[in-house]
């Protein structure tokens, strides 16, 4: 049997949505079962291993296996923690990072009450997660004023980077930026993609998580915090791999914080025309 170190098994993982052939898994992970669950009620299920959330079927998964909704993505179960559990490590991944941040939150703080700022921000925490999950992300932290996800192959597919493009246009939609009215919360969003160490980060309890490191998220990070409300910056790295044609957006070219090197960036709005693709061409 061929040995495989944590590294090989998170980058399968990873980029395939599987572990290698041959990497020990709890039998009722077996692709092999996916006809045989398709058929126990009821819908939502989890999207890769199909167990239901809810229903008699959901009962049984929940009451015989432990199996739930993951905190990473309600419409995957937790199989994910569980993975980081049994697989402590990680790898360097291609991965699209997205960052949604309330613009002016210190402000809107200033001219609303404590309780009422809160709702304003599990508005948006709710609002921002929705899309992400539909769109096949995982959601790496919410904090603060903020929301992180990422996109990977295994999940989102081999176009994850247009696929966070098309998420962060959602997420500007969903709060409200294309109404007459203006948003009921102003919203400006980063987007990048590269080189992402995605592994466990293990607590001194022994409790496992999935993290998201290395200079990309930092990139996306500071993108973010530049985009201005109703406005979606993205790298030009995301534009490439995504084949999005420049038309209709507005080039940048910015120094950013920690970096040497300034960056080209390009900024679109939820009000523009749909992103036409370039055949992935400069």
């Amino acid at each position: 049997m061929a040995e495989y170190t944590p590294e090989d098994i998170w980058r399968s993982y990873m980029t395939t949505g599987k572990v290698p052939a041959g990497v020990p898994s709890y039998w009722f992970e077996s692709k092999f079962l996916r006809p045989i669950i398709r058929r126990m009620p009821a819908d939502p299920r989890c999207r890769v291993c199909l167990y239901p959330f809810h229903g008699i079927g959901g009962w049984l998964a929940r009451s015989l296996l432990d199996l739930q909704p993951s905190h990473l993505n309600p419409q995957l179960c937790n199989v994910c923690e569980r993975f980081a559990q049994r697989h402590q490590g990680g790898a360097e991944i291609e991965a699209s990072i997205l960052f949604a941040d309330v613009r002016g939150s210190t402000h809107l703080a200033e001219r609303m009450s404590p309780l009422a700022f809160s709702e304003l921000i599990n508005r948006f925490y709710r609002a921002a997660s929705h899309e992400l999950y539909a769109h096949n992300a995982m959601i790496e932290k919410l904090i603060g004023d903020e929301v992180t996800g990422f996109f990977v192959p295994g999940f989102a597919g081999p176009d994850h980077a247009r696929v966070a493009v098309e998420t962060a246009r959602a997420i500007l939609q969903a709060t409200g930026h294309t109404n007459p009215d203006g948003p009921w919360v102003p919203v400006g969003v980063g987007v990048h993609v590269g080189k992402a160490y995605i592994g466990s980060a293990v607590s001194a309890e022994g409790l496992a998580d999935v993290a998201v490191l290395g200079d990309a998220v930092n990139v996306a990070a500071r993108l973010a915090s530049l985009a201005k409300a109703g406005e979606v910056v993205l790298s030009d790295e995301v534009r490439l791999a995504a084949g999005i044609s420049p038309e209709g957006m507005e080039s940048r070219h910015l120094e950013l914080k920690g970096r040497s090197e300034p960056v080209d960036v390009w900024a679109l709005t939820e009000s523009h025309p749909e992103i036409s693709q370039n055949e992935k061409t400069p």
